[in-house]
C-alpha cells in the first residue's frame, strides 16, 4: 500500500470522526429542548436515553456479521448519512412516535458507524506501526466542540431544533460522503478486506475471557462519558441553577479538554505506554466526578467537567487499540464485540444516574461513576505497556513512514 493512500485514508477517516462528533453533540446537548418539544416526562426520559444504546448495540453486533462479507468502509459510508438524517428527523417531528422512530434509527445506525470507524482506525494504526488512534478520537472531540457550540447558539437565539440541525446536515453529510471514496483499511493490501478475510493462518480467535477486562474498562469509561453527555446540561440547570444557555456549556468544556488530551495522548502512549496513561486518566477522571458532586456553583462544576475530559479522553481509544493488538488476526470481530460494551456503559450510566438523581440526589449520583472509573485501575494492566509501543509482544506490524 502506498504512503499516499494511507495518508488519504487517515484524512478521510478523521473527517468521519469529526462529523460524528458534531452529530452526537447536537443531539445530546439539546436533550432538554427535545424533552420540551415532545412533552417527554422526567420519568420517560431515561427510557428514551436507554433505547438508543440498546439499539446501537444491536447495530454493532450486526456490523460484526456484515464486515465478514464487505469492507468496514462500505458500512461506514452508508451508516453516517443515516445517522445524520435521523438527527434531522428528531428535530423535525411534532409527535412522540416520530421522535421515537428517529432515535431508534439513530441508535441502530450509530452502532454500525462506531464499530466500522474504530475497525478502520485500528487497521490504519497497525499499518502505521505506532499509536494514532487518539488522533482520530481527537477529531471526534473537535466535532463535539463544534456541535455543542451550534447547540449553544440554537439555545441562545431560541431556534427550533430543525433550524439548529439543518445547517450541519446540509454541509457535513455531502462532505463525509465524498470523503468516503478515500477510505482505506490499513491491512487490506496484505490480508484482503473484511473481518472474514482478515482472519489468516495463525490468527488468535476472539476469546471473551481474554476480552473481558477491556469490556469492563469500556463499560466503566462510557458510564462516565454518558453521565456527562446526558446529564451535564440538566445537572447545571437543575442542581447548580444555571440558565438553559449556560447548561449547554459543560459538554463543550468537556469536549475541549477531551480534544486537548487526545491531541497529545498518542505522544504520551509512545513515551510512557498505555498502562501508565490509562491509570493516570482513571485517577484524574475520578477526581473530576468528586469535584462535580461537591460543586456549589457553576464554575466549580465546570472545573470538574474539565478534569473529567482530561481523564476520560485517553481511555476509550486505547481500549480499542488494545483489542486490536490482542487479536491481530481478528481485530474487526474483537472491536465489534468490544464496541457493544460502549453501549452497555451508556445503557447502565444514563438510567442509573437518572434513577439515583430522582430517588436520592444528583450530587450523590455522581459518586457512582466516580467509583466505577476508579475500578478501571484494576484492569489497566490488560493494556500491556510494551505492545502499546509496537515494539514487542505478540505483534510486530508492518510499518509505513507516512507522517
Amino acid at each position: 500500500m502506498t504512503d499516499a493512500r494511507l495518508r488519504h485514508g487517515r484524512a478521510s477517516l478523521t473527517l468521519s470522526f469529526f462529523v460524528q462528533g458534531v452529530t452526537f453533540a447536537l443531539l445530546v446537548t439539546r436533550i432538554p429542548a427535545i424533552q420540551d418539544r415532545y412533552g417527554i416526562s422526567d420519568g420517560l426520559l431515561p427510557v428514551f436515553l436507554a433505547a438508543v444504546p440498546i439499539l446501537a448495540g444491536v447495530g454493532s453486533v450486526v456490523t460484526e456479521k456484515v464486515v465478514a462479507r464487505v469492507r468496514p468502509g462500505v458500512v461506514l459510508r452508508w451508516a453516517q448519512p443515516v445517522v445524520m438524517l435521523a438527527l434531522l428527523g428528531a428535530g423535525a417531528g411534532d409527535a412522540l412516535w416520530q421522535v421515537a422512530l428517529a432515535l431508534g434509527v439513530f441508535g441502530i445506525a450509530v452502532g454500525a458507524l462506531d464499530a466500522s470507524m474504530n475497525m478502520m482506525g485500528v487497521s490504519l494504526q497497525r499499518a502505521y506501526g505506532r499509536s494514532i488512534m487518539l488522533g482520530f478520537h481527537a477529531a471526534y472531540s473537535l466535532g463535539g466542540i463544534a456541535g455543542a457550540s451550534m447547540a449553544w447558539a440554537g439555545a441562545h437565539w431560541d431556534l427550533s431544533l430543525l433550524v439548529s440541525y439543518l445547517p450541519a446536515v446540509v454541509v457535513l453529510l455531502p462532505a463525509a460522503f465524498v470523503g468516503s471514496r478515500w477510505y482505506t483499511e490499513g491491512g487490506s493490501a496484505e490480508k484482503g478486506t473484511g473481518a472474514g478475510q482478515e482472519r489468516g493462518k495463525g490468527a488468535v480467535p476472539v476469546s471473551f475471557k481474554l476480552l473481558l477486562p477491556l469490556c469492563l474498562v469500556m463499560s466503566f469509561a462510557y458510564i462516565g462519558d454518558s453521565t456527562v453527555s446526558n446529564w451535564s446540561a440538566k445537572y447545571l440547570q437543575d442542581v447548580l441553577g444555571s440558565s438553559e444557555q449556560m447548561s449547554t456549556v459543560p459538554y463543550n468544556v468537556y469536549m475541549v479538554t477531551t480534544l486537548l488530551g487526545r491531541a497529545v495522548g498518542d505522544f504520551g502512549v509512545r513515551r510512557f505506554g498505555a498502562v501508565a496513561v490509562v491509570r493516570g486518566g482513571s485517577v484524574l477522571a475520578a477526581a473530576g466526578f468528586g469535584v462535580v458532586a461537591a460543586a456549589r456553583g457553576t464554575w466549580t462544576g465546570m472545573l470538574g467537567f474539565t478534569m473529567l475530559g482530561l481523564g476520560l479522553c485517553v481511555i476509550v481509544p486505547q481500549t480499542f487499540a488494545a483489542a486490536g493488538r490482542m487479536f491481530p488476526g481478528a481485530s474487526d470481530t474483537a472491536i465489534a464485540r468490544l464496541n457493544v460494551f460502549n453501549y452497555v456503559g451508556f445503557l447502565v450510566g444514563s438510567p442509573l444516574v437518572g434513577a439515583l438523581g430522582d430517588a436520592w440526589s444528583y450530587r450523590g449520583a455522581m459518586l457512582v461513576p466516580m467509583v466505577l472509573v476508579l475500578a478501571m485501575l484494576v484492569h489497566a494492566k490488560s493494556f500491556g505497556a510494551e505492545p502499546a509501543r509496537y515494539g514487542g509482544g505478540h505483534e510486530r506490524p508492518r510499518t509505513a513512514d507516512v507522517g
